[in-house]
């Protein structure tokens, strides 16, 4: 059974580039053991950092347009691959910002 996931602080997020999110976000998946598809990115993304995710007019549904120009960034910067009629994987460069990302996380949690 996946485990539950739980959206961050926004304190925590606002200052992280959304690709950085959004490579955390793929991470997350992963490491849950499933696919990586749009939806379930988009759905991951929101669920984690809704603030940055989510449409300005009704910020309590996610907005997929915020995913497209920065996957297509990733991809160009070889930190992803896939697509959003496949799945996304990350590759080894990605996979290393994610974990600093996560490990930001931790650490500003710990002085909060």
């Amino acid at each position: 059974m996946p485990k539950k996931v739980k959206s961050f602080d926004e304190e925590l997020y606002q200052k992280v580039r959304i690709v950085d999110l959004i490579l955390f976000g793929i991470n997350s998946i992963i490491e849950n053991k499933e696919k990586c598809t749009f939806e379930r990115l988009v759905k991951e993304c929101f669920i984690l950092f809704p603030g940055a995710f989510s449409f300005f007019q009704s910020p309590q549904w996610p907005d997929s347009r915020k995913l497209d120009r920065p996957l297509r960034t990733l991809r160009k910067r070889k930190l992803i691959t896939g697509s959003p009629q496949t799945f996304f994987s990350l590759t080894k460069e990605g996979k290393q910002i994610a974990e600093e990302v996560a490990k930001t996380f931790r650490q500003r949690k710990l002085f909060k």
